[in-house]
């Protein structure tokens, strides 16, 4: 049986993992009797948790709202995943300072190992520009799989994997990274999220320089081995992953006629996500790509400038039903 006070933050921690709780179901999962049940959740209640109680055939105990906020119960991974998400939060408008306030609360609580974790992905990570969305579903991140990529990059230890491209998607989506089933070895230098999206960035075992998505990382023992670090220069990371991915990683690729000078075209894109071919002084050439054509036609409208689209032939074919969407929406009705 748990000590009293071991007791009750497993109680609290139930409480907050579901609606409802009988009083007989508590008593179970805590292997104590309905009686020890009801003291303990007096104790709370004197502690200042606000737990309503419901009597009758239908009783149950729940977490009520209180004046104040209770401190939330967090497994390791759960708390990583916070941290890591409130490192984020300064991107989103207006939440710079919040985020801020909230991860330092956080990380005063939080043990020194995962201190370490949380510290070393942060030391580790760079964020992409969010010059747009996407209509693409981004794949789950084991936090635990993150935090160990982190401590190889801290530590500056060779990191061993298998990377598998998931069936029916294209080898040109892996990046630059290759795919394989037998363990990969790498010296690990960056992780970059961009778009939803977690790349690393590492140099392989012949000295070259490659991008490799997290969610086809299936980690194995960790080696131990120090490498002998021979970084980029800082902001050359996000650079790469933007290239690599423009180059090789796109699900769709297009060329379109911008009627504009190149100069201009380049004022309004990351240099890393396209590349301007000049034609003469008010036309250029755009090569771009995206996870899918929405967000092709997306990156399109949002230059401002006249365009023509020839290929792929799927793009044009969805330019012309947009674009007939969008007359239908301002012509007269009938």
């Amino acid at each position: 049986m748990l000590e009293t006070s071991q007791r009750l933050l497993a109680l609290l921690a139930l409480l907050q993992t579901r609606p409802a709780w009988t009083g007989a179901e508590l008593a179970e999962e805590l292997e104590v009797t309905t009686r020890t049940v009801r003291n303990d959740i007096d104790r709370l209640r004197e502690l200042g948790y606000p737990v309503d109680a419901t009597r009758g055939p239908a009783g149950h105990y729940q977490l009520g709202v209180g004046a104040k906020l209770p401190p939330l119960l967090l497994d390791d991974e759960e708390a990583v995943a916070v941290a890591v998400g409130l490192r984020s939060g300064g991107t989103v408008a207006g939440m710079a300072e919040s985020s801020a306030r909230a991860l330092m609360k956080l990380e005063q609580v939080l043990p020194h190992r995962l201190q370490r974790q949380v510290n070393a992905i942060h030391q580790a990570m760079e964020k992409g520009p969010e010059n747009t969305g996407s209509n693409v579903e981004a794949p789950e991140i084991d936090a635990a799989v993150l935090s160990m990529i982190a401590a190889c990059i801290r530590d500056e230890h060779y990191l061993r994997f298998e990377y598998h491209v998931p069936e029916g998607v294209s080898m040109r989506s892996a990046g630059s990274g290759v795919g394989a089933d037998l363990p990969i070895l790498v010296e690990p230098y960056r992780l970059v999220s961009w778009h939803a999206y977690w790349h690393l960035v590492a140099r392989d075992e012949v000295g070259v320089w490659r991008t490799y998505r997290v969610d086809w990382m299936s980690l194995r023992m960790a080696t131990g081995r120090k490498y002998a670090p021979k970084p980029m220069p800082a902001e050359d990371y996000i650079n790469f992953v933007l290239r690599d991915v423009a180059t090789t990683g796109w699900a769709v690729h297009a060329r379109i006629t911008v009627f504009a000078p190149a100069q201009e075209v380049l004022s309004r894109i990351h240099a890393a996500v396209g590349i301007v071919e000049s034609i003469d002084d008010n036309t250029c050439v755009l090569v771009t790509g995206a996870d899918s054509l929405e967000i092709i036609a997306v990156y399109i409208g949002m230059l401002g400038l006249d365009f023509h689209v020839d290929a792929p032939p799927k793009l044009v074919e969805h330019l012309e039903t947009i674009g007939n969407r969008y007359l239908q929406a301002i012509r007269q009705p009938g």
